[in-house]
């Protein structure tokens, strides 16, 4: 199921609250909402809409969504009440279970999906105004089970799905202006499980338990017209924007899969992560984050009884323009892993004798820079034939790489600008200037292990050092080398020496 989907049916299904304590009617709060679902690019249609007494009853409610890409999306609320509380809010009823059903483009999913959604207990005020309401949610516990798979060929399958979140509370403030709606929202939750357990298409047994404690996020963002949305590039140049934040406590992971071959086991466990996503006119950017992960894997095609791997952090962000611009613009790219571990086994296959360190290892590249797009990449229209590039690279500054296995260190710092003019003089890479500090540690030792080990041979051992000669110089440690890379006047030179 996209995002887009996704989303706007979790916005539309259960608008939430700031708890802002201004005058509102139960009309207006309906509106508020049919406004905001519609503008998602949803379709509502209503039984019947009457006032009886302090409650407006809404009869024969059902939210439609299709997207792009051919997907649809479909719940049955049947009756909403707004009730007037007397002090200016409106209360909120809906049913405690409603069905939803998901239809999938052509090889992205099944044929259909249909959902139960429960929410025993379930309370929504509205507040605010016409213009600006706010909704206060909490649920004690929110079940989705799924409740029929139909294929198309007709697959054997026997799946049973539930996604259970516990404890949540959320707050949304939900602004209108003509076509344009505002929305910030903030939410947490005690708990949420994923399980699942069937058999699949191919016969093999699955079982499934994912769980996350302490969940917590907040979002803000600007949403347009559903036909504006229709085009990305449209729709941030006329004000879409989206900024959001969630992380997460402590999570397990337990997967259990029987076929012809055998069992396979998965488990995993990790102290906390992440999720950032956020959108406008001028940038993309996206972020995840684990820390304190283990996993391990047993099964019948593993020749040793099991697999551990370990990470005390995973990190991964980007930054980039989205727009068409003349002028540069910033990225922003990280990566890493530390202190990653692999279990003893898996190091005995490849150094039975213990000749290599086995500390843990880590990976980091920081890098920033400018650069632009010579077009809206989030137009449908845009051609990204390589006939032409579609940006350029203007500079590009290295905060920090490094690679640390092994008992070797690779690790670098600089700065390069790049002249797009000039796509000859380095085969069609735009002529760059500037200068890179690189630091090697304990490559001749990781060297003369390989060869110990029989996995590298003398003439490239003396190879890849006579190579190393070329570009690099003695440092202040034993075996350590260091090498200033200097790209100037169209030239490339290491250590003061040009090589090009």
């Amino acid at each position: 199921m996209n995002c887009k989907l996704s989303t706007s049916t979790a916005l539309a299904l259960i608008v939430l609250c700031t708890g802002a304590q201004a005058q509102v009617t139960p009309e207006e709060v309906w509106e508020s909402w049919q406004a905001f679902s519609t503008g998602a690019g949803q379709e509502l249609t209503v039984a019947s809409a009457t006032r009886n007494g302090d409650t407006l009853e809404v009869k024969g409610l059902a939210v439609t969504f299709n997207d792009e890409l051919g997907g649809s999306f479909a719940a049955n609320l049947d009756t909403l009440n707004f009730k007037d509380r007397g002090d200016g809010t409106v209360e909120v009823t809906m049913a405690e279970s409603y069905p939803m059903t998901m239809t999938f483009p052509e090889g992205e999913g099944p044929e259909k999906l249909t959902l139960i959604v429960s929410q025993p207990g379930i309370s929504i005020i509205a507040g605010g105004s016409a213009t600006e309401t706010s909704y206060d949610f909490t649920a004690p516990t929110v079940t989705v089970k799924v409740d029929e798979i139909v294929n198309d060929p007709p697959a054997a399958q026997d799946l049973i799905a539930a996604f259970t979140m516990t404890g949540s509370t959320a707050k949304y403030l939900v602004s209108r202006d003509g076509d344009k709606t505002a929305l910030e929202s903030s939410f947490a939750a005690e708990s949420l499980a994923i399980d699942i357990s069937g058999v699949d298409e191919t016969g093999a047994a699955v079982k499934a338990k994912v769980t996350l404690a302490d969940l917590a996020g907040a979002s803000k963002g600007n949403f347009l017209g559903a036909e504006v949305m229709a085009n990305m590039a449209l729709a941030l140049n006329q004000g879409f924007t989206t900024d959001a934040d969630v992380t997460f406590g402590a999570l397990t992971m337990d997967f259990d899969v029987t076929d012809a071959a055998g069992p396979t086991k998965v488990m995993g466990s990790a102290t906390g992560g992440g999720l950032v996503l956020a959108m406008d006119k001028t940038r993309v950017n996206y972020g995840t984050s684990m820390t304190g992960a283990t996993f391990t894997v047993s099964g019948a095609e593993i020749p040793f009884p099991q697999v551990v791997v370990s990470y005390a952090e995973a990190a991964f962000n980007i930054l980039m323009p989205v727009s068409k611009s003349d002028v540069p613009q910033d990225f922003a790219i990280l990566t890493k892993l530390i202190d990653f571990t692999i279990s003893d086994e898996v190091w005995g296959m490849v150094d039975p004798g213990g000749t290599l360190s086995r500390e843990p290892a880590t990976v980091i590249l920081d890098a920033k820079g400018t650069g632009f797009w010579k077009q809206d990449i989030m137009d449908p229209a845009a051609q990204m034939d390589g006939v032409e590039p579609p940006g350029e690279l203007t500079s590009l500054d290295l905060a920090q790489l490094l690679v640390k296995a092994a008992g070797a260190e690779v690790s670098g710092v600089g700065a390069l600008t790049f002249d797009n003019t000039d796509l000859v003089t380095f085969q069609g890479v735009p002529a760059p200037t500037g200068t890179i500090n690189v630091t090697i540690k304990g490559v001749n030792t990781l060297i003369d292990n390989l060869i110990a080990m029989g996995l590298l041979p003398e003439d490239q051992a003396m190879g890849a050092r006579m190579m190393l000669g070329m570009f690099a110089k003695p440092g202040a440690a034993p075996d350590e080398l260091t090498s200033v890379l200097e790209f100037k006047d169209k030239g490339f030179f290491a250590n003061g020496q040009q090589l090009r």
